[in-house]
């Protein structure tokens, strides 16, 4: 069985983060893995805590995984401190992994900040060219570009800008867009987009962390990256298809993926 590691921070209420990312693995048909970079105390309505594993904990739990069941593909998410991108950056060069997908988790839905400015930094210098793919949205996008995104064009602009800077591919994801849920895919010199309408669905937490796992998973069973990309936007849609919603806020949509599986 294709194997995938999650590097990402716990959601205890299991509608994003390493809970998201291990059951979006599995239901996209792979043996998945973590490696918990910080315990949260979060549920739909925000984060309310942040408790940070040591920088050795988190090298060791990385360890622990490519010495017995080397990862196809790994995913990254919330990290929070810049000691803690040196250790994956150091750890994932060591053994050279591949099929690297890297969400830029920066603030929650809620809006809580998820990571120090001074990790963005070290990510931006050392991780992001490590990257096959960065899935940032639109505003990770602004953030990191350093200008508006207010349309298509400036997507691209984006897009292009970010993976030429960092030499990786970038899926600026654009679910908040006010058009519609397209997103834009600028890989090898080349700019792709994946159409998607706009599902009228307020359970959107996790969404982020749903979908880079996804791609992940089709990354570690071989598949090339437009695809991967297609096949996981298409689950995601599934999911957000389903319209179940379980909280008193917005609801973790990621409950509903049981119901749905990629083809």
């Amino acid at each position: 069985m294709n194997t995938a590691l999650s590097i990402a921070g716990s959601d205890c209420s299991g509608g994003a983060g390493i809970q998201a990312d291990l059951k979006a693995m599995t239901m996209n048909g792979v043996f998945a893995m973590s490696a918990i970079t910080a315990l949260t105390a979060q549920n739909t309505l925000g984060v309310t805590g942040i408790l940070e594993v040591p920088p050795a904990f988190l090298a060791q739990q990385i360890d622990a995984v490519f010495q017995d069941i080397p990862p196809q593909a790994v995913k990254i998410g919330m990290i929070s401190s810049p000691a803690l991108v040196e250790v994956i950056v150091d750890r994932l060069t060591h053994y050279q992994a591949q099929n690297i997908v890297v969400d830029p988790v920066m603030v929650a839905t809620s809006g809580a900040a998820l990571s120090k400015d001074s990790a963005i930094g070290v990510m931006k210098d050392k991780l992001f060219p490590l990257a096959t793919v960065i899935t940032p949205n639109i505003p990770e996008a602004q953030q990191l570009w350093g200008h508006p995104i207010t349309g298509p064009r400036e997507m691209e602009l984006a897009a292009q800008a970010l993976g030429e800077t960092y030499g990786c591919g970038v899926l600026c994801k654009g679910g908040h867009s006010v058009e519609d849920a397209s997103d834009l895919l600028y890989a090898r010199g080349t700019l792709t987009w994946f159409h998607g309408q706009r599902i009228d669905n307020p359970n959107t937490h996790g969404t982020g962390c749903t979908l880079s796992s996804a791609i992940a998973a089709h990354l570690a069973q071989g598949r090339p990256l437009e695809e991967a990309i297609r096949r996981a936007k298409d689950y995601l849609s599934g999911a957000l298809g389903a319209m179940l919603n379980l909280g008193h806020g917005s609801g973790p949509l990621d409950h509903a993926f049981v119901l749905t599986q990629t083809r």
